[in-house]
């Protein structure tokens, strides 16, 4: 069982993910799962992942039934999905054990392993891809217009959050004084930007397809654009799976990159998946695909470089206190035995 303090801590944070984002399984713990079969067997996988096309392999991979075809030989019996709004909280999931493995942005990853979580990042997910949009009836030339306007973005440490306050500080800007900053999911922000009670805001896709489709806002900038080249989602193995299941977490990396692949040439099939998985509009995520300035990958030794950076802006934010390396982030070694 999930410990008390956890589940009342988000007890209204699933509520609101089961109306959003149609939770695929119920919250528990992977202690208690992991007695289902003998002293030292593996017979259920719990994996993290949000509502964004960021994470499109996963949910590919899993309404494939990709985990079932190979999975199940290594006595994995079930493969239990749980959807969260941002990094932040899935951090927290698996900061308490409740995750296997975590589809998730790299900054909110590195928050979690300066503040004790073990595990590393096994495999890259995806770069760039999220869009700052604008409020209709606002106009914007430069950095310089969203002086004094209030914008919604995902909370402290996530990677929209660092991207966004580290690029205005190099625009000439300070985020704590110049702009509100206000801390939303997806949902609550694409909410909040419709009705008028912000002026903008910075997030994955397919949010601002969305907010553009309902002719609430404009995309002005494209988050390549603020850091160019950067990692935003990764695959996170837990210590636990790395030390006592390296088998699993190297066939876990290997459905994952056979999903990726897969997408990169069914947008179509893989949208749909998508859909099914979080109640979005297909052809909304179709859309945004056309749009947004992201690429999946899937080779961890790409992102070395982009994950280390984001330490040394979190640390620059005041986010983070202990200092992290690549060597503290990173595992390439599942990707190297291919």
């Amino acid at each position: 069982m999930v410990k008390k303090v956890w589940f009342i801590a988000s007890l209204f944070l699933m509520i609101g993910l089961v109306l959003l984002c149609g939770c695929t399984g119920t919250q528990e713990s992977a202690k208690t799962t992991e007695q289902n079969g003998t002293a030292g067997d593996k017979t259920v996988l719990n994996i993290g992942y949000q509502p964004s096309t960021h994470q499109m392999a996963f949910m590919t991979a899993y309404s494939k039934g990709m985990y079932n075809e190979t999975l199940a030989p290594m006595g994995i019996k079930e493969v239990k999905a749980y959807s969260f709004p941002t990094g932040a909280p899935e951090m927290q999931a698996m900061l308490a054990g409740d995750l296997d493995f975590a589809y998730v942005g790299a900054a909110p990853f590195v928050t979690a392993v300066a503040t004790g979580l073990d595990g590393k990042i096994v495999a890259a997910a995806q770069t760039q891809g999220s869009s700052v949009v604008l409020k209709t009836g606002l106009n914007y030339a430069s950095p310089a217009d969203l002086k004094g306007l209030t914008i919604a973005t995902f909370p402290a440490g996530t990677i929209q959050d660092t991207i966004l306050r580290t690029w205005l500080k190099e625009q000439g800007m300070d985020p704590e004084k110049d702009v509100k900053i206000v801390a939303m999911g997806p949902g609550d922000a694409t909410t909040a930007i419709m009705a008028g009670k912000v002026d903008a805001v910075f997030l994955p896709a397919p949010s601002p397809t969305t907010i553009e489709e309902a002719g609430a806002g404009k995309i002005i900038i494209h988050s390549g654009e603020m850091l160019p080249n950067h990692v935003c989602c990764v695959l996170v193995a837990s210590g636990k799976m790395i030390r006592e299941h390296p088998e699993i977490v190297a066939e876990v990396m290997r459905i994952h990159e056979q999903a990726t692949e897969f997408n990169k040439e069914n947008w179509d099939e893989a949208s749909q998946y998508m859909e099914e998985m979080t109640s979005m509009n297909r052809s909304v995520i179709l859309k945004s695909l056309e749009e947004w300035d992201g690429e999946w990958v899937s080779d961890p030794n790409i992102i070395v470089e982009s994950v280390s950076s984001y330490a040394n802006d979190q640390a620059a934010l005041g986010y983070i206190k202990t200092q992290v390396t690549k060597d503290d982030l990173i595992d390439t070694s599942f990707w190297a035995k291919q």
